[in-house]
């Protein structure tokens, strides 16, 4: 194990090895306690005694397990963030792709934050906006000037499509993709791509911190995960959080001044975002059990067979999946399509299948709302009134469509029993971000 491997990290006594002298580390105690109180430093939560304790009389964190037990038997060790990274004169930047005039105001005003002691930005953009590549300047400027960096995300899949646009972006910048499911060992980089979970592991780590899709599942008003946020980010660093669909607790700290912001609401294309579709249909779950697809996405689907274009099936629930994919094979057996959920062992495979054209269409919960990039494709929501699909869902997924300059159009259906308000406010921020793209455009 290298040394460099603790600078920045809180690591337990069980994951270093016999080559680390223990006495060039900062040792903290994993849980203390304290007024009949339990704090874990790892994650920063307080516990009860009572509900945290284990059979040896020792106590645990419940609230991080999924990074491995902390109990007060266990110490954690750190060095602090030496940041061993030099200044550079010429630019790191291998991408040379153009940004529009819309895109390099918003990435002008990202490098500024970036070089702004404690800057706290909010980047809010349309989805499709090109997001990440108006990332680029402020992250050149930051690896110029010796700065750490990490980009995080809630969802592994967005990691994991970020980490290839970043590599090729910086060619010659080692770069560490960290998740819950990497086999690479962690390594010192002056850039990281990680997911939030992964955040706990850091302290003090980072001078820059950005969070993409910072209003999705499981980070959205999630108190462990801003903790963790802020405590990997040094005291004086930038945080800058990127999304398409800010949720209330950001805009009212945009409101008190306490965050500010970017808007860009025209995508890269300068098209305009595919509105939704509301189709009326009471009965369809009881059809699809009856092994029937609803009616109007079979009408649907005649329309859709006269072309080439992907498509996605979202389900409002995972048992679902499997009579939509049966009644889709019956009605439809030429086409060939998959399901695809959270804990599906093979969804990466999946997902590069539908954009390699190996598949027609996928049945999908939620996974796929967002952080993935499909082109040509059209979507169709069963059951868009569920309460699974929040109005930030229902944003993101009709998001996916119209994304390729080639076809920035297609279609985005909503099947539902009723119009909840959920479904309302989608179909009205789009339409108000299409206003807004309409006077960019005059």
């Amino acid at each position: 194990m290298a040394l460099s491997s603790l600078y920045g990290r809180l690591i337990t006594d069980s994951e270093i090895d016999e080559t680390i002298n223990l006495d060039e580390l900062t040792a903290y105690p994993g849980i203390s306690i304290e007024d009949k109180q339990l704090t874990c430093r790892r994650c920063l939560s307080q516990l009860s005694l009572k509900k945290n304790i284990l059979q040896d009389d020792r106590y645990y964190c419940s609230c991080c397990m999924i990074l491995g037990r902390i109990s007060t038997a266990t110490t954690l060790y750190t060095i602090p963030e030496p940041n061993l990274f030099s200044t550079q004169k010429g630019s790191p930047l291998t991408w040379n792709g153009q940004l529009t005039t819309c895109q390099e105001i918003c990435a002008n005003e990202v490098k500024q934050i970036f070089k702004n002691l404690g800057a706290r930005h909010l980047l809010w953009a349309v989805t499709g906006a090109g997001k990440t590549e108006m990332l680029f300047k402020g992250i050149e400027a930051a690896i110029m000037d010796g700065k750490r960096i990490c980009l995080a995300s809630p969802r592994v899949d967005v990691c994991i499509e970020l980490f290839p646009r970043l590599q090729a972006a910086f060619q010659n910048i080692d770069i560490c993709l960290l998740h819950g499911k990497t086999t690479e060992p962690y390594r010192y980089t002056q850039l990281v791509i990680c997911t939030t979970h992964q955040l706990l592991r850091f302290h003090k780590a980072f001078d820059v911190m950005i969070v993409d899709e910072v209003d999705a599942f499981p980070y959205a008003q999630n108190q462990l995960l801003l903790q963790a946020t802020a405590q990997a980010t040094k005291q004086n660093g930038a945080s800058l959080f990127l999304t398409a669909t800010p949720s209330e607790d950001l805009l009212k700290e945009v409101r008190l001044k306490q965050l500010t912001v970017s808007y860009l609401p025209i995508r890269f294309h300068g098209q305009l975002l595919p509105e939704i579709k509301i189709k009326f249909e009471k009965a369809w779950e009881k059809n699809l059990k009856k092994g029937r697809l609803p009616k109007k996405l079979t009408l649907k689907m005649t329309e859709w067979l006269k072309r080439e274009d992907p498509f996605l099936i979202f389900v409002p629930k995972i048992w679902l999946l499997e009579p939509v994919i049966e009644a889709f094979k019956k009605k439809f057996p030429n086409l060939k399509g998959d399901t695809v959920y959270s804990e599906d062992p093979d969804r990466l495979d999946k997902v590069k299948a539908i954009r390699t054209g190996e598949l027609r269409y996928l049945i999908t919960t939620t996974i796929l709302e967002r952080g993935v990039t499909f082109a040509n494709l059209d979507v169709f929501v069963l059951g868009a009134d569920d309460k699974t699909f929040s109005t930030a869902a229902l944003v993101q997924i009709a998001g996916r469509v119209g994304r390729n300059v080639n076809r920035p159009f297609g279609d985005v259906i909503f099947l539902c029993s009723d119009y909840t308000l959920s479904i309302k406010k989608a179909v009205g921020q789009i339409k108000t971000m299409n206003r807004k793209a309409r006077k960019l455009k005059i």
